[in-house]
Parts: C-alpha cells; structure tokens; sequence
C-alpha cells in the first residue's frame, strides 16, 4: 500500500502547491515512486495531457516527481466563466457546468471519479502528495467537500497543516483551525509547519512552541521566504511586475481581463532580463510605450471583450497600432482580434455575436467539443521553433487569401498574421517557452533573450525549492506521518 500525505492549509494562497512540488521533488530524490495529486482544483491555469486537462500546478507537481503528468492527478478541475458558475472538468474531460448554488451538492457526486483517480496512483506509487485547496476552516462548506477534509476521511489520508506567516496571525489562524473543526476533522491533522518565514526563526520558537500546546499537533519545521519559488508557474493568481523598468528593458502590456485564463504563458517573458512585462489592471490606460500588447486566454471571450472596450483599451490598442506597435493575441485574445465572435450554443455565457476589434481577417464560432493538444512546430514568419498545447471550444475560419502564422510538426496551420505583419494571433499556450521562438519576438521587439529553455528554468526552480526544504523541514517525521496513515 502506498505512504499517503495531505497538504492542507490555513487559508487560500498560504503556499500549498509549491510546498507540495518541493516535497515531491525531494522525495523522488531519495528514489521513491512519487505521484502528486489533487483532488479538486478551481483555476482557469490549465494544462493539456492525454488529451485531457488538469491544473497547472499538478503538471508542475508531476514534473517535480519526475514523471508524465496524468489527468488523475487533478481529476477534478473548475474553470470559472462567471460570476457565480464554473464549467467542471472531470479526468479530463469536460463533465458540465456547476452553479455556485449547486456547489455543494454538485461535487459531492464527484467524489467516485475523485477516489478512482486516487486508486489509480496510490497502486502505481510509494507516495502519494496530496494537495488541498482553500482550507479545511471554511465550515461552511464541509457539506459534500471533496478537496480537504472530506477527501481526507475517505481516503484515510493524515494532514499536515500549512500556515502562512508573512501574512499575519499565523497562531491564531493554526491554532483557531482547531478549534472550528469538527473533531473528527481535526483528528486528521498530524502536525504543522510554516511557511514564509523572513528572518531568523529563531525569533519564532516560544510561538511554535504555544502551537503544538494547544493544538497537540507535531511542529514539522518553519520554511524560509524562497526566493526562487518566484521561479515556478502561479496556480491562479495574477503575478505583477516589477514597479519601474530598467533603462534598457523593452516593455510589454498585458491586459488583466476578468476571466483571464493560462496567464502562465507570460512566465518565460517574466525571466527575460531585456523586457519588463507590465499587467494593465482595470482602471489603468495600456502604456504608450509598450512595443508589445499581449492579449490573454480568456473563459468568457464574449464577455471580456466587452470589458475590455468598457476600460477603452480597444481605443488604446488601435493607437497603439498606429504608432507601430506589435499585438499578439492568445487563444481567446486571438479570438477577440477578429472580426466577428459567436457563441451560438451560450458555452461560455449567454449566446450571442460580437463584432471582434477587427484587426485580424478571421471569424470565430464557438461549438461544442473543446480541442485539447500538445503541439510543436514552427512560425511561419522566422521558422522559429515552438512547442505548447492548444484548449479551446473555438472553430476560428481565416479569410480568403490571409496568412497563418504557425505550422504544426504534423502539417496542420494555426493562427494569422495581419497584412503589415504587426498583429499576430494562435490558438498555442505556452508559446514562448521554446528559446528559439522567444528570441524570434524579443529580436523584433529590439530585445535580446536570454536564451534559457524554460522548462530547465522551471526545473531549477524546483530544484532549489527543494533543496530549501530538505534543509529545514523534519523529512524523516513527514515520511513516518505518510507511512502509518490513519487508524
């Protein structure tokens, strides 16, 4: 039988997913077998496997165990298209849509596929990293959970508890854990360790102390700020840049849709040292000095669209264009730069059409079947190299005559290319993590890359993250914790 961990913390963010791939990675440096897992994920930052999607914090997680990422190691996945309902992502596959109102008692019928996942790569493994999400605290919502406390009973999986200390209350956010949760929950709970400690933690012994007192539970070690954790792709949140640009460094503008979605296909621009990418927040012009405007994946393409005229970036992007700046839209974002968007069927919203801003000679039609792909190839403008994935609902149809601007290693065409070559458009994620195609746009942009692959960028990340945990961690008690379960 496999060893079996649960990483759940005291709040959101609080820095589950990183700890959870450090662990991985540590593990299978001692040579174990290592799965990560999760049982229930909410983020529009997907990955494509077998066909299939998961959260891109599993595929970072399976890339820190050293094995191919599978669609059980997030078998179920929430993707948010609005306000108050999400589409649900079951193995995979796309299982339906879930209203806010219907949460409760929606999931809780997932928990079939979730324990069958489960099954699946505790047989195939010595351990088993199991992430949670939110915290175990949120009561309210313990009714038919799948992701913390509810998975944990069912699968008999011992908790070890995070909290975050650069954000304040880190006792009473452990210690209060305790006292809400009902007592069988809190009998899952094997020991504590925190995180994100500045300083020297040294200072922090008679609070760790008070901890384990009134909690009963094991301290497992206090983890310092990691720096290079800044390294790895986010799980949802939006990263920001830096405040100002270096004199040297070529800027490029981002606008932060509503349902912005895949936004870690700016990671690898984020390293480059000669550009400095800007987040464009609601409320805020996009800069008149950008040389690039990235527009992002989106959930609810029609919707964002609308948001973004609201904001008058459509006005900012045409100046921009005039002035001679360079625009690449995304997958969704590429779907916004046609002429036309249609959603017939209502999958991301309301049904309905919207004129698009017009810049690229291509008409969008949303239809049923999402598409799900990993693909390679090269741009049609440079032959550089690419590699990424594709998801999207989206049939997008160029006009007679226009030019595509990538070709797939198996013959296929994406995306286009303005007449005058300065808007771009593709349906490919993650399209600059090849050096060379990230090279090919930085060298038109007057910038020189760095030339680092980013998946050995990412891999470093890991590695260092690791190496931080195994020095400050009790590895040997989490492994003891993981190997007797619960009785």
């Amino acid at each position: 039988m496999s060893s079996v961990v649960m990483l759940q913390g005291t709040g959101s963010d609080v820095g589950k997913s990183v700890l959870t791939a450090g662990l991985c990675r540590v593990f299978a440096n001692r040579g174990l077998r290592v799965r990560p897992f999760k049982p229930q994920n909410m983020s529009n930052n997907a990955a494509a496997v077998e066909g299939g999607e998961i959260g891109r914090a599993q595929a970072l997680q399976a890339l820190a165990a050293r094995v191919r990422p599978s669609v059980d190691m997030n078998p179920v996945l929430l993707k948010p298209q609005s306000d108050t309902g999400a589409q649900v992502i079951v193995q995979g596959r796309v299982y339906g849509a879930l209203d806010a109102k219907d949460f409760t008692t929606g999931r809780a019928s997932l928990l079939g596929p979730v324990m069958e996942s489960f099954e699946r790569l505790a047989a195939e493994s010595d351990i088993v990293v199991i992430e949670g999400a939110g915290s175990p605290a949120e009561i309210n919502l313990r009714e038919g959970d799948i992701a913390n406390m509810g998975f944990a009973r069912t699968a008999a999986a011992p908790v070890i508890l995070v909290g975050d200390i650069d954000r304040g209350g880190v006792i009473a956010s452990l210690v209060g854990t305790k006292m809400v949760l009902e007592s069988g929950d809190a009998g899952m709970i094997r020991g504590f360790l925190i995180n994100r400690f500045r300083g020297d933690p040294g200072l922090f012994q008679n609070g760790y102390r008070a901890i384990e007192e009134r909690t009963g539970w094991r301290g497992l070690g206090i983890v310092p700020w990691i720096p290079q954790a800044r390294g790895l792709p986010e799980e949802d949140a939006v990263r920001d840049a830096a405040e100002s640009a270096g004199q040297d460094q070529v800027t490029i503008a981002v606008p932060v849709l509503p349902h912005i979605a895949n936004h870690d296909d700016l990671d690898a621009l984020d390293a480059e040292g000669s550009v400095r990418v800007v987040r464009v927040w609601p409320g805020q012009a996009l800069p008149g000095n950008a040389k690039l405007v990235i527009l992002p994946g989106s959930k609810a393409v029609i919707s964002d669209l609308a948001f973004f005229r609201s904001q008058g970036w459509d006005l900012d992007l045409a100046c921009h264009i005039r002035r001679g700046g360079r625009v690449l839209g995304i997958c969704g974002g590429y779907q916004m730069l046609g002429k036309t968007l249609a959603d017939p069927l209502g999958l991301e919203g309301e049904p309905g059409e919207a004129a698009g801003l017009g810049f690229l000679p291509v008409t969008t039609t949303l239809a049923a079947g999402k598409r799900v792909a990993e693909v390679t190839g090269i741009s049609l403008p440079g032959g550089a190299p690419f590699r990424g994935y594709e998801i999207h609902c989206g049939r997008t149809e160029l006009d007679a005559g226009a030019a595509p601007f990538l070709r797939y290693s198996g013959g296929g065409l994406d995306g286009a290319v303005s007449h005058d070559g300065r808007v771009t458009g593709c349906y490919v994620h993650r399209l600059f993590d090849d050096p060379g195609q990230r090279a090919y746009w930085l060298a038109a942009l007057g910038a020189v890359s760095d030339g680092v692959d980013q998946a050995a960028r990412v891999d470093a990340a890991v590695d260092a993250v690791a190496a931080v945990l195994d020095g400050c961690l009790d590895i040997e008690g989490i492994l003891a914790i993981a190997s007797k379960g619960v009785l």
